[in-house]
């Protein structure tokens, strides 16, 4: 299936998957596409302190990039379970120098997740290309910003927030609350003039391993929207895998990513790009079709 994120804004046609169209432009991909993350944190809960300083955040996403990522997501401030708020300051310490870099290198598609206004708009003047709002645009200024701007947006269902979410989290129905939301947040949106909305369940945010199951097992959701899947190295990979807490969760990651991607996911949020292009391109070449990824 085609995918496409409209802009307001004109992006250089030689970056990744860009057609302009007229003043704008729209960013297109055929099958499932990965998103790669790069956390400038010291305390994400998968590669916290990594990718802290300048270099080493530019140089990851680079390769990302590089590995097949069609966006590399830059995010400064940790939103793993009860995590803290990150002040603004120091969210834009971390994030703006890395989109400013990469931006003027014109190799890379970017968002920016973060759930603060100001740090949309100072990332999309940076140059970022996509707005990935774990808070689910729930700010009316987030969605002002986006809409303001013309830049599209990543919706994300949480329930409560990061210092909160995993205290026993409970639903009546998880699918019809979670999709019923997020279509609402969407469609609200796209009415106040945000160009393009991509929707996420949220794995692992106000979750137990059962609800993001039947998440899973309910894909593609909708047929409205396009639908991001995050689960890379998430606790769901680690007990639905039998693992210990500290065995590596990749291989689970691809697994799950794959399985999305096979119910209609139009992207994965991923941490190993390269295993997951070499995992679906396999996949493609076996089915004999389209496949998942063809960008």
């Amino acid at each position: 299936m085609q995918w496409r994120l409209d802009s307001h804004r004109s992006i250089p046609a030689s970056v990744n998957g860009v057609h302009a169209e007229g003043r704008g432009s729209s960013i297109r991909w055929t099958g499932c596409a990965l998103m790669g993350v790069v956390n400038t944190t010291p305390d994400s809960f998968s590669d916290g302190g990594l990718y802290l300083s300048e270099e080493a955040a530019v140089a990851h996403a680079q390769r990302l990039v590089a590995d097949g990522a069609l966006l590399v997501d830059i995010g400064g401030e940790s939103t793993r379970p009860r995590a803290d708020v990150v002040p603004l300051d120091i969210e834009l310490a971390r994030t703006i120098p890395v989109i400013e870099r990469l931006a003027a290198d014109g190799e890379a598609l970017i968002s920016i997740d973060t759930r603060k206004p100001e740090v949309a708009a100072a990332a999309i003047a940076a140059g970022a290309h996509v707005v990935n709002d774990v808070g689910g645009l729930r700010d009316p200024a987030m969605v002002e910003v986006c809409a303001s701007e013309g830049i599209p947006a990543i919706v994300m269902h949480m329930r409560g927030d990061p210092s909160t979410m995993q205290d026993d989290p409970q639903y009546d129905d998880v699918v019809a609350e979670v999709v019923g939301w997020l279509i609402e947040q969407a469609t609200m949106a796209v009415a106040a003039g945000v160009p393009s909305v991509m929707i996420d369940p949220g794995i692992g945010f106000g979750k137990s391993v059962e609800h993001n199951v039947a998440l899973f097992r309910a894909l593609p959701l909708t047929d409205r929207y396009p639908v991001l899947i995050g689960a890379s190295r998430k606790r769901t990979i680690q007990v639905l895998a039998q693992l210990d807490e500290a065995a590596p969760r990749d291989s689970g990651s691809v697994a799950a990513h794959l399985f999305a991607a096979h119910r209609g996911a139009a992207m994965v949020r991923v941490h190993d790009v390269a295993a997951h292009r070499q995992a679906f391109a396999v996949d493609r070449g076996l089915r004999g079709d389209a496949g998942p990824m063809e960008s």
